[in-house]
């Protein structure tokens, strides 16, 4: 029973797949409403690429991808957080949805695998079993790579964070010498230059991004502050958009733009140092955790020969 309807739905995907090679589906009214509205955006103002993906993909990859990425605008799955912490560790879409249907697809080499070790054992167990597996398998391996980007973002966007009340307070200091607030920023962001080897490390990359986005506002006509907020936009930073909100507020008031930065600076600093107790407390209770099991392993060792001497064993 169960190999029949795993040749029947074999044979149903083959005929699906066939059917939209020779009939492919036309775009839906999401991907066409979505595609108006990224043309009205483009009409309100210029838009840059702020962020480059500086991953290599193999062209069987790049196409896969391509595939599937337009599946998913098809579908009007738009996957903003995603897309944001790709953006932030400089991945490409194409490539992170190539990796997942690839690892999805090497999950369900588990089923010949396990059913080959159930035959030379010789165990007469269904098959399904062997199946079930390799598909819990596939969707563990699908979801794995969400799982590394989400925490790889965490750590980078908090690290991000930290650099832009750094920048704040360069920016307050170069507003306090008499700069105005687009020279203020380019001399904020030339602190962060690369080292020997011509690679941006530490905290270098963050500024790097930010005066990556700067200069580009200069190619396409926007304000700096404007190209500010694309970029929080496109790596989901709040920070960077109210800092582009702020400056477009009261760009024309320098002792109002001081008086802004300097406090966000100060907010930003406490929101930091309050992350970091919090963290320092969870790691406190992870070690106490820690010791009260090995205190009970150690009076469990002590104890046991004891209490089986009392019971007789």
């Amino acid at each position: 029973m169960t190999e029949t309807m795993l040749a029947g739905a074999l044979l149903g995907l083959g005929l699906f797949l066939l059917l939209r090679a020779l009939f492919p589906a036309r775009p839906g009214l999401v991907s066409r409403l979505l595609a108006l509205d990224a043309a009205r955006e483009g009409e309100d103002g210029p838009r840059v690429q702020l962020v480059l993906p500086d991953e290599e993909v193999s062209p069987f990859r790049r196409e896969l991808g391509v595939r599937l990425a337009r599946f998913y605008a098809a579908r009007g799955w738009e996957v903003r957080s995603v897309r944001a912490d790709l953006a932030l560790l400089g991945r490409s879409f194409e490539g992170f949805l190539a990796t997942k249907a690839l690892l999805a697809v090497s999950g369900l080499l588990a089923f010949p695998l396990l059913l080959g070790w159930l035959v030379l054992m010789g165990w007469g167990m269904s098959v399904s079993i062997p199946l079930w597996a390799a598909l819990a398998v596939s969707v563990v391996f699908f979801l794995l790579p969400d799982i590394q980007i989400r925490r790889d973002a965490a750590v980078r966007r908090r690290d991000f964070r930290h650099v832009v009340g750094a920048f704040l307070d360069l920016v307050a200091m170069n507003l306090a010498g008499g700069r105005g607030v687009p020279e203020a920023l380019m001399m904020a962001v030339s602190v962060g230059d690369t080292n020997d080897s011509g690679d941006v490390s530490g905290a270098n990359w963050a500024m790097s991004r930010i005066r990556e986005a700067l200069s580009s506002a200069r190619i396409v006509g926007i304000t700096p502050w404007q190209a500010l907020g694309q970029l929080g936009e496109e790596i989901n930073v709040d920070e960077l958009r109210d800092l582009s909100a702020a400056l477009g507020l009261v760009a024309d008031d320098g002792a109002k733009v001081r008086t802004s930065l300097s406090a966000r600076a100060a907010t930003l600093r406490r929101r930091e140092l309050a992350e970091i107790e919090g963290r320092a407390g969870e790691r406190s209770q992870s070690m106490l955790v820690a010791q009260l099991l090995l205190c009970a392993g150690f009076v469990v060792f002590i104890s046991f020969p004891a209490a089986m001497k009392m019971l007789g064993l």
